[in-house]
């Protein structure tokens, strides 16, 4: 990172010393919050189906996931920019106070919509888990050293999503869907202990008003893109008066706050940051990975279901091998990042990874085995695992040190809009073509009660065998141009990937060059 030599420390307080096991423990904390907010993004996907039927809501199913998407994508660059101005401590303790109350809350919910409540205000609480144990590694940790602390919180990651749909499965089918979210109070409370504990990192006030109004137009115009990314195409046609009128308030609101952001004292998000071509380039290939990533897979597990048979809880297991790609090559390249300081080759080769991957999935029939599915999963989680955790680090070493929270929430939230957005779109051409071929399917003889719009895996596998393979021809036609679809996205990210500089990594952490902190006397590295 670039120091910030205008910074300093605030009157009255004490540098605290960066040791090794001040580190550790800060590090402890960090990683119990993200076991939380992980374990809890992947235990509810399996149960979903069950809470949503026994709450009364699966006609407005989909906002179970827009509700949460919206909530952690909005908060994102308010704790960014918030942990840069007043620091992160209080405002992490802040955000494992309310997704633990809302998961007590989801837990007792009996109505739909009061679920939905409290799942919105548990994204609120992920999201600053999130972003906040992200930018507070870069604050105590050197971004030369901070490849030594990616494997670790990889395996967190890995254990998360390969126990998650696990044990939703098990709690939804055994002793209740409650289960999924109970279990999150004694986590949340041992987590809220450890770091009310240990993470001993200093507050501050900011010396310039905060740019609420900013935070107010991002708040607005984030909620506009994501709900015309989820309505668009499902709820209300493209062109309908309803989404035309949402994306030109969309570009009013986005145009305003450029004017805003341009004017403010200390913008939500600043223009400046732009101008950097490190935070250009990520930025760019972070919305790009968003959208290859969600794009991807978003429709992957129905197609295994519809295909193969498999049960939702199965299908969802079978995307775990784009998980253990991702933390097998995240390991080895932060691994080899921190050994030799050199990163440009990872993220161009990330892609290339991604694209075999896309390619090898456009060879998608209705008779590819599942496993082979897995396969073309786990060389795109390859690929994913080159590109995305590199990317915050970049940004983070690139940006003053006064930036940090700022960039990496800014990282985090170009790769939410790009997967919300290729989700749509591609959702969009996905269901338009899916539709066409069902409805072809079923203009002859069908059996009493099935149509193209209410026909689940368990009624498919009892259709007469010529129906039931032209609807399963109808999923691979629909789903393998996707694919397709998404190669030129492929070819500019590999593009932007080569334009991303080589900045040497910082040998200071973040703390240290706001001089906030001080390093161990014992540990000082060698400058030259």
């Amino acid at each position: 990172m670039i120091p910030e030599t205008a910074v300093t420390t605030p009157a009255g307080s004490t540098p605290i010393v960066m040791t090794q096991r001040r580190i550790w423990l800060i590090f402890a904390a960090l990683s119990a919050a993200l076991f939380l907010a992980s374990l809890d993004q992947m235990i509810t996907g399996a149960a979903m189906p069950t809470i949503v039927g026994e709450l009364g809501g699966i006609p407005h199913m989909a906002w179970t996931t827009t509700a949460y998407l919206l909530a952690t994508t909005i908060v994102m660059p308010m704790y960014g920019k918030f942990g840069d101005l007043f620091g992160r401590r209080r405002l992490f303790l802040f955000a494992i106070t309310i997704f633990t109350v809302a998961s007590l809350g989801a837990a007792v919910s009996t109505h739909f919509w009061e679920f939905i409540a409290f799942r919105a205000i548990q994204g609120a609480g992920g999201g600053g888990l999130m972003i906040l144990a992200q930018a507070t590694m870069a604050d105590v940790v050197p971004a030369k050293d901070l490849g030594k602390y990616g494997a670790p919180m990889g395996a967190i990651l890995g254990l998360t999503s390969v126990a998650g749909p696990i044990l939703g499965g098990e709690f939804a089918d055994h002793i209740g869907w409650r289960w999924c979210f109970w279990i999150n109070v004694p986590i949340g409370l041992a987590t809220l202990i450890i770091a009310a504990r240990y993470l001993t990192i200093p507050s501050k006030r900011p010396t310039v008003r905060p740019d609420y109004l900013g935070a107010l137009l991002m708040t607005a115009g984030t909620t506009l893109l994501i709900l015309i990314s989820d309505w668009g195409g499902k709820r209300y046609g493209w062109t309908s008066p309803a989404i035309v009128s949402m994306i030109i308030a969309a570009l009013a609101v986005i145009a305003f706050f450029g004017l805003v952001e341009s004017r403010a004292a200390e913008p939500m998000l600043p223009l400046r940051l732009f101008r950097n071509r490190t935070f250009a380039t990520t930025s760019a290939l972070a919305f790009i990975v968003g959208l290859i990533m969600f794009a991807s897979v978003a429709f992957v597990p129905t197609f295994l279901q519809m295909a193969t048979g498999v049960t939702a809880s199965t299908s969802a297991l079978l995307s775990i091998p784009m998980t253990i790609g991702m933390f097998f090559t995240v390991a080895i390249a932060m691994a080899a990042v921190t050994r030799t300081g050199r990163y440009r080759v990872y993220p161009p080769l990330g892609v290339a990874f991604m694209a075999a991957g896309m390619l090898w999935m456009t060879q998608l029939d209705a008779d590819t085995p599942a496993w082979t599915v897995s396969a073309m999963l786990f060389v795109v989680g390859l690929g994913l695992g080159l590109v995305m955790q590199l990317l915050v680090l970049l940004v983070q070493n690139a940006v003053p040190s006064t930036d940090i929270g700022t960039a990496t929430s800014a990282n985090n939230y170009f790769r939410e809009m790009g997967g919300a957005l290729g989700v749509a779109i591609f959702g969009s051409i996905f269901t338009h073509r899916l539709t066409a071929d069902l409805t072809t399917a079923f203009q002859g003889e069908t059996p009493s009660g099935v149509t193209p719009s209410a026909l689940p895996p368990a009624v498919l596998n009892r259709l007469p065998q010529p129906l039931h393979d032209a609807v399963v021809n109808s999923y691979v036609d629909a789903l393998v141009p996707v694919f397709a679809y998404l190669l030129p996205a492929v070819a500019a990210a590999f593009v932007i990937a080569l334009l991303i500089p080589h900045i040497p990594l910082s040998q200071i952490s973040g703390l240290v060059a706001r001089k906030e902190a001080v390093p161990d006397p014992t540990q000082v590295p060698t400058v030259g």
